[in-house]
């Protein structure tokens, strides 16, 4: 069976989209945003979509799309819809499929759960997305810490930004976790860029 995976973040604006539409390619994998908030610029399925040069049939349409910005509960109430973590299911897919969360493990999806409530429902590998920089060290230490009181299986870490080798080992060494490599800053966002990160940083027998 192909492996899943859900991408989600430290924080938002990290650049876990980019990571998982670098995953999608390298995979040639599915792709899964079942939230999305705020629709100015375009939904990230398409920008992922667009990264990859992949057919549509590598894509899944999304459960909620809503209009503002906003972290998905606000952003639901606003448009007069209840996120229900229960009817939130998987779907099938005959690839791997990549799942991209909404912001950070905490985010909340309604007024009675969180997100990290529905990776622990899904119980599907997470990869966590870190920034290097000033910061990531609390960020990431606590995010790893609720994905381990909800005995959450975490695939690994992808750090994202510039080198920063005392961040990465100062993480690794405290949570133990594998770091699966880092997505630096490129000047051009397209699918050769990101198929070359890949292979410069990652490896793909660690997915």
């Amino acid at each position: 069976m192909s492996q899943n995976f859900i991408i989600t973040g430290t924080d938002t604006d990290i650049g876990k989209t980019v990571f998982a539409a670098m995953l999608v390619q390298a995979l040639q994998a599915n792709y899964w945003k079942p939230l999305q908030s705020g629709i100015d610029g375009g939904v990230d399925t398409k920008t992922v979509q667009d990264l990859t040069g992949l057919p549509d049939a590598h894509f899944l349409p999304e459960k909620h799309i809503f209009s503002e910005p906003l972290s998905p509960h606000r952003a639901a109430e606003i448009d007069g819809v209840t996120v229900d973590v229960d009817a939130l299911e998987v779907p099938d897919s005959e690839r791997a499929l990549i799942i991209e969360g909404a912001g950070g493990l905490m985010v909340p999806l309604s007024r009675e759960n969180l997100q990290v409530n529905l990776f622990k429902k899904w119980q599907i590998p997470v990869i966590l997305c870190a920034r290097t920089g000033l910061g990531t060290l609390n960020h990431t230490l606590l995010s790893l810490e609720a994905l381990w009181s909800r005995q959450i299986k975490i695939h690994g870490i992808a750090f994202i930004g510039e080198e920063n080798d005392d961040n990465i080992r100062t993480i690794a060494n405290f949570s133990k976790e594998k770091v699966l490599g880092r997505l630096p800053q490129l000047e051009t966002l397209n699918a050769d860029s990101l198929k070359t990160a890949f292979e410069k940083n990652f490896k793909l027998g660690d997915f």
